[in-house]
This record gives structure tokens, C-alpha cells and sequence, in this order.
């Protein structure tokens, strides 16, 4: 039986949903086929937990002395949120280990987590994205600037962040310094972003059964003024699975969202966000290890396809494996 590691915790404010679709999966996954061992990372210790016993995690091989016995691992399911999962250094870790993995490339990881270099990556491949400038700490902060490029209301976010932390909507120049301050608590570079006026809608995305599919896509419909954490995983949204949206529309932003998987060089599942205005998708973010948790928007849309977390997640792990 193969004994599969699966990855949880991180280094950022998304931990707290990494460990809940961590759960998930060590939940789900078939244990017919698999052994599921729970390892729990951040910045001061990687250990494999085993109910209320922990293990510390030999870094030099990514294995475990359990009781007199090395456990080591057939593959990594990486349901890291945020660094260091997205970001492509576990990825590069697991590279050097020749030990295999459930999402994209560090190469892809890193490129897709950098939203203003992944965003300036799509523009050049015509694909459609908000406007957006990008703020180093100790930048000048030019507000006459950054409100004539882009406009009010406008964006402010952590340029390498998810799960909405740090992100603000600056509808007046008295806002624009106290949100970028927020932003940069999250990180050292900060996107601020145009403001798109349209529906909302995300869609899943993998190449599990050998060729890119995509989910049934998702509107998000927040009670807040945009998709917060709070709305994400508080109850303040309705996510209506499929979105209320024509055919046509459907299917450009399914088929932008398998471009976008392609030309960012993805691989196992994903997710990318769009804001509809005017009939036209606008990408918002791609996601290289979406959530997994109950209440995440990839469980709701497998489930509207009729497959089971179970069925969805062992394809992950065969596809990892064997590449299929």
C-alpha cells in the first residue's frame, strides 16, 4: 500500500484553512489504497501527528522514525494554502528529493502565487485582467497616481496571499494609505488593482483523467461588500453551484479557464477566479492548491458532477503516481 503524505499547515495567515483541508483529505482519501499520514508544517517544526502524538520530520529525506520503524513516503499531497505551498519552495524541496506531488510545478507554483507577475504574464497571452499597479515596502506611495491609473474604488491586496487576507476595497483617497499599510502586514509587495463591476464566478479545473476538464462553475454572490475571508469561510456568501450565467458565457470562461491552465503549465487540480463584466471574463487569480475543506468551492463543484471527494482525490494521488 502506498503511504502517502499529506501536507498541511504553511507559514502564512492561510494555515488555518490548510489544516481544515487537510482534514479533508486524510478524511477522504481511500484507505483501500492508500496510507494517509497527516504532516503538519510551519516555520518552527514539521512533524507527522497521529491523534495526539506527534513525530518530528527528518527534513533530510522527508521521512519519520515511527517507533523504531522509518516511514518514508510513496507521494505528497500538498494541501498547503499560501507559502510555502503555493509559492513552489516545497515543490522545489520534494524536486530535489525525487518524491512526487499533487499540484503544479515549483516553476508554475511560483509564477501563479506572484498575482502582479502572473497577471502581467496573462495580459501578454491576451488574456483579460484588471488593471493593477504593484508596491514595494518603502515605495513612495503616490496616491494621485494610483487613483488616476486606476481608478475609485480599487483594490488593495497582498500581491502573494490568498484567502482574501490583507484585501480592501478603497472606495475614497482617505482609505488608499491605511489599506495598503494592511496589505503590506501580509507581505512586502502589494498589488492595487481597478475595481471590475459584474458577477463573480470561479471554476475548478484538472487534468486528472488525462485531459484538462473543468468543474461546473461557481457565482459568488457575497453579503459583504466583496468576497472576504469572511464571506469565503463564514457563512457571508451564497456560492450557487452551476452559476446563474448563459451557455455561452459558460463556456468562454471554461474554455479560458483550460487557456489558462495551459499557458501557466498546471498541472493536478486548480482553480481560477473571474469577474464577468459585460459578457467578457476577467481573470482574478489562479489558484494552484485551492481549498479542500467542506464548506470550499471544489467539493461543491465536484459534487454538482456527481464525483465524491473520495473519487476526486484518489485520482489526485494515482495521477501523481502514474501520470494519469
Amino acid at each position: 500500500m502506498k503511504a502517502i503524505a499529506v501536507v498541511m499547515g504553511g507559514y502564512s495567515a492561510e494555515k488555518i484553512i490548510s489544516m481544515k483541508s487537510g482534514e479533508v483529505v486524510m478524511n477522504f482519501l481511500d484507505k483501500s489504497l492508500y496510507k494517509p499520514y497527516a504532516i503538519v508544517i510551519d516555520e518552527n517544526e514539521w512533524k507527522m501527528v497521529d491523534g495526539n502524538t506527534s513525530y518530528t520530520l527528518n527534513r533530510s529525506d522527508f521521512s519519520v522514525d515511527l517507533n523504531g520503524q522509518k516511514i518514508v513516503f510513496d507521494g505528497v499531497f500538498i494541501a498547503v494554502h499560501g507559502a510555502p505551498g503555493e509559492n513552489g519552495i516545497l515543490q522545489t524541496y520534494l524536486d530535489a528529493l525525487n518524491i512526487p506531488y499533487t499540484s503544479s510545478s515549483a516553476k508554475a507554483s511560483e509564477l501563479s502565487f506572484d498575482k502582479g507577475k502572473c497577471n502581467d504574464f496573462l495580459r501578454n497571452n491576451d488574456i483579460p485582467c484588471a488593471k493593477s499597479v504593484i508596491l514595494k515596502k518603502n515605495d513612495d506611495i503616490q496616491k494621485d497616481f494610483l487613483i488616476n491609473t486606476l481608478g475609485l474604488p480599487c483594490f488593495v491586496k497582498p500581491n502573494s496571499n490568498g484567502s482574501s487576507f490583507g484585501i480592501s476595497k478603497v472606495s475614497n483617497v482617505d482609505e488608499l494609505l491605511p489599506a495598503i499599510e494592511k496589505a503590506f502586514s501580509h507581505d512586502d509587495n502589494v498589488l492595487v488593482e481597478s475595481f471590475l463591476s459584474g458577477t463573480e464566478v470561479t471554476c475548478g479545473v484538472h487534468n486528472l483523467n488525462g485531459v484538462v476538464q473543468t468543474l461546473p462553475i461557481t457565482e459568488i454572490v457575497s453579503e459583504n461588500d466583496f468576497f472576504d475571508f469572511e464571506a469565503k469561510y463564514e457563512g457571508k456568501s451564497k456560492e450557487i453551484t452551476p452559476a446563474r450565467i448563459s451557455e455561452d458565457i459558460a463556456r468562454k470562461v471554461s474554455e479560458r479557464t483550460i487557456e489558462i491552465y495551459k499557458l501557466l503549465n498546471l498541472d493536478g487540480i486548480a482553480r481560477v477566479d473571474f469577474i464577468i463584466t459585460n459578457g467578457e471574463p476577467f481573470v482574478i487569480e489562479a489558484n494552484t492548491v485551492p481549498g479542500l475543506s467542506k464548506g470550499s468551492i471544489i467539493p461543491q463543484q465536484a459534487q454538482a458532477m456527481g464525483i465524491s471527494l473520495t473519487e476526486l482525490f484518489n485520482k489526485a494521488v494515482n495521477h501523481m503516481l502514474v501520470g494519469s
